[in-house]
């Protein structure tokens, strides 16, 4: 909640209380004079408080104000316990509530408001230890913070996915301001845009000799402000390193940002000068664990030595933790130098084992808008999952189907560029090849449910948990045989690159697995009260349905650039579309390693090729 946000609230909250505080006293006891005191400080009204009290009026008022300033307090709400009478002598006990912002927990303590009669009138005994029982004279408030840095998105073997790049920090040591801190803030605050009451209130809250972190800087925006920074003396800037320049996979680590004005205002309360911003990515996803919270302390000055006398409260702050993701380097690397190769393309490469996300690299799209969430036309590599219901309904892999240029099933025209094995191929040629035209004529073999059934179990609309935002893929209603043939040949369904890189996975581990890119934390909301929906469970395939689908995936894959070096590539390349898509697919796996390749204006399967061959010769 932002700081404005949380004064609106005390505003009301102290309506409700002057209500109740007015209707419970009488005039004629001590009561009133509790009230306007307690009422006045609240509503940030000291000249009623000073006037309830015995202490001098200016003295009074100045204190109270700075209580405030030196606490950076965003509200004071208080409530009264008792109020007891001896003779001349009174007592109130009471509880404050003491909002220090920055996302801290409330400082809440019991104090007690002596009272006595003077002159035929109630007033509170004036004394600093009414701001706090362990407040004596010549003492002061500050607040000591103590901010943690920022840690770092890591990859499956914990090295960072950030590099390091250098931050500018401008703050002041406030015992060498003097009285010049006003004109130090007004100055600072017309070059940054920071606010000059919450600059001011940082200065003065903090112990006087105390570097006071009050603006932080990228080096572009650093190098811009510098000459007006230099001409206010006061201020020193430190060059502080921080891994925060993402590494590849640049787009999923997500960028972070030094705290400015604009970030300050939309994000609230929980950040301070030297914090850094997640904008993107996991980076944003995970803010509040990356960053943690400021450990706060709450202690009392000597104000003639600067040293601290007591130590009132102290908050540790929440830890920081990094976010482990299942990226790896190797593969990553692999990923970023295949999809250079093209001027548009996005390849996703996931675990075949367990669906851990283990490289998203793109080139002229982005990674996670597209190789995670992108909604693209599957094309025949759909006929994959096809293929699970159609041997199921008895449709064998050595059946000859022919693959004529044009073919229409049940109303739908189908269109085949290219010629498949002579005049009668099998299913399997055919599936290797992508014959539109002969898969969609199986249409009439399987029933809607069938499809749908296989296409829930390959994760297809599966309702899977990623930080990020991905898409499973959608199968439309299959009201008719035109229906199923569309989907068959991937027409009417959408996928994205991971999607069918775990159908890929899949097939070659016999199991459909939901996909995993943070395998620490496991919530990206450190606060979270409610326990995320588990993802869903793995799904085995058919042993002698995967055998088959094995074997038409190797076919799929011979004499196609994505074969290279002499490891076997099993996969599939079609068309993202219909027949003069410029966009094309590749989808199959090496090893452990199970791809999606979507590539515009290029060769899928070279893409996948170059891929294989970095990975396994990475020399």
């Amino acid at each position: 909640m932002s700081r404005a946000r949380r004064t609106l609230s005390a505003t009301v909250t102290l309506a409700l209380a002057c209500t109740t505080l007015t209707g419970c006293f009488d005039e004629s006891s001590p009561h009133d004079a509790v009230r306007d005191f307690l009422v006045g400080w609240q509503s940030e009204d000291y000249d009623l408080a000073a006037g309830r009290t015995d202490g001098e009026r200016a003295a009074v008022r100045k204190a109270l104000a700075n209580a405030k300033l030196e606490l950076d307090a965003a509200s004071f709400r208080f409530k009264i316990k008792s109020v007891s009478i001896d003779g001349d002598e009174s007592r109130a006990d009471f509880s404050a509530e003491v909002d220090l912002g920055e996302n801290n927990p409330l400082w809440v303590f019991d104090s007690v408001l002596p009272l006595h009669l003077v002159d035929g009138r109630w007033k509170v005994r004036w004394s600093p230890s009414v701001l706090h029982p362990q407040l004596k004279e010549g003492q002061r408030f500050a607040v000591d913070t103590k901010p943690t840095r920022r840690q770092p998105v890591v990859d499956r073997n914990g090295a960072s996915l950030q590099r390091p790049q250098f931050l500018y920090v401008a703050g002041v040591i406030p015992s060498q301001l003097g009285d010049k801190d006003e004109e130090v803030v007004r100055r600072l605050s017309a070059i940054t845009g920071f606010a000059q009451d919450r600059l001011l209130s940082r200065i003065r809250s903090s112990p006087p000799s105390k570097f006071v972190e009050l603006a932080t800087f990228g080096r572009t925006r650093y190098l811009a402000m510098k000459p007006k920074l230099d001409t206010i003396s006061e201020i020193t800037t430190q060059r502080q390193e921080q891994l925060f320049a993402p590494d590849a996979p640049m787009e999923i680590v997500g960028k972070v940002s030094a705290l400015t004005p604009e970030t300050e205002q939309k994000l609230g309360g929980p950040q301070r000068a030297g914090d850094s911003v997640g904008q993107s990515g996991l980076q944003q996803a995970y803010q509040d664990y990356l960053t943690g919270s400021t450990r706060t302390r709450v202690i009392t000055l000597d104000l003639r030595t600067g040293k601290e006398s007591a130590l009132l409260q102290e908050w540790p702050g929440r830890e920081n933790l990094s976010v482990k993701t299942t990226i790896d380097r190797a593969i990553q690397a692999a990923a970023e130098s295949a999809v250079d190769q093209a001027e548009v393309s996005a390849l996703v490469a996931v675990d075949r084992s367990n669906g851990e996300i283990r490289a998203v690299a793109a080139k002229g799209l982005d990674e996670e808008d597209d190789g995670l969430a992108g909604k693209y036309p599957a094309g025949t590599t759909f006929s994959i999952v096809a293929s699970d219901a159609l041997i199921k309904a008895g449709v064998k892999p050595t059946q000859r189907l022919a693959c004529p240029a044009e073919r229409t099933v049940g109303g739908a025209r189908f269109a085949e560029a290219g010629q498949v094995g002579g005049p009668s191929p099998t299913f399997q040629e055919n599936f290797a090849k992508g014959c539109v035209t002969a898969l969609a004529s199986l249409a009439r073999r399987v029933d809607a449910a069938a499809l749908a059934k296989s296409a829930k179990a390959f994760g297809i609309g599966q309702s899977w948990q990623l930080p990020l935002q991905s898409f499973s893929g959608s199968l439309p209603k299959l009201d008719s045989d035109a229906d199923k043939a569309k989907a068959i040949s991937g027409q009417t369904v959408q996928v994205s690159p991971l999607s069918m890189a775990l159908v890929a996975a899949a097939v070659a581990s016999g199991t459909w697995r939901p996909p995993v890119l943070v395998t620490e934390p496991s919530s990206p909301d450190p606060t979270a009260e409610i326990v995320p929906e588990p993802p869903p469970q793995p799904v085995a395939l058919d042993p002698k349905v995967r055998t088959a689908l094995t074997a038409m995936m190797r076919a799929g894959a011979v004499g196609t650039p994505a074969q290279t070096g002499s490891g076997r590539v099993y996969g599939v390349a079609a068309p993202a579309g219909d027949e003069g898509s410029r966009q094309a697919w590749f989808v199959g796996w090496q090893g452990d390693v199970a791809i999606a390749v979507l590539a515009r204006n290029h060769d899928p399967a070279a893409v996948a090729g170059d891929f294989f061959a970095t990975l396994h010769d990475p020399s």
